[in-house]
């Protein structure tokens, strides 16, 4: 199953050339794209959306809900690419944002730090992330947030459950890429796991 990693730039008019590569001519077009995805690991982010209490432990795990082209139903969480130029952080509030919407007001540092980094390969096996499009390196941050969750793009929905409903293997089984044991690795690192 192919992992996705929508960003809204990445749909063009045209098949191969986007407005975003004639624009900006850092970004590529989907032909450019295709190749350096042969040849190059790309840097993505990646963010487990948490609520939290008073006292800051996780009550709640936001997933996402997607369909791929075909139809079939996956769970996922933020995660995108970061663009030439583009802060880490930055990289992150957008793709917050863009799956989440502009009021779900994530809490990122100034500095952040990734809870882990996850190597996506093409070839399943070596790790416990596969993307059969490409090899993708990915900073995984949990990130609070605070106000309200109205997915855009691909999203179809964001669930909010308690974190033992999010790292259980029946969830895990839903999600693309490896992305369960994300979430787990996510909560453990949060303490949130029991």
């Amino acid at each position: 199953m192919t992992v996705r990693t929508p960003d809204p730039d990445d749909l063009p008019d045209d098949p191969l050339v986007s407005d975003e590569a004639e624009s900006n001519p850092a970004w590529l077009s989907e032909i450019e794209l295709a190749e350096a995805r042969r040849r190059l690991p790309f840097l993505y982010v990646e963010g487990v959306p948490v609520r939290t209490d008073g006292v800051g432990q996780v009550t709640e795990v936001g997933l996402l809900l997607r369909a791929s082209p075909m139809g079939e139903m996956s769970r996922t969480i933020v995660s995108g690419r970061v663009r030439y130029g583009e802060t880490v952080r930055d990289a992150l509030f957008r793709h917050i944002e863009n799956d989440l919407g502009p009021m779900a007001f994530p809490v990122i540092p100034p500095s952040p730090v990734p809870f882990t980094v996850a190597e996506y390969f093409p070839l399943p096996g070596l790790s416990a992330y596969h993307d059969e499009r490409q090899h993708a390196v990915s900073l995984a941050f949990a990130v609070p947030v605070t106000g309200t969750c109205e997915p855009r793009q691909d999203a179809l929905e964001v669930t909010w459950m308690p974190p033992e409903e999010a790292a259980s293997d029946a969830l895990a089984a839903e999600m693309e890429g490896g992305r369960g044991a994300l979430v787990r690795t996510a909560l453990a690192h949060l303490g949130a796991l029991r």
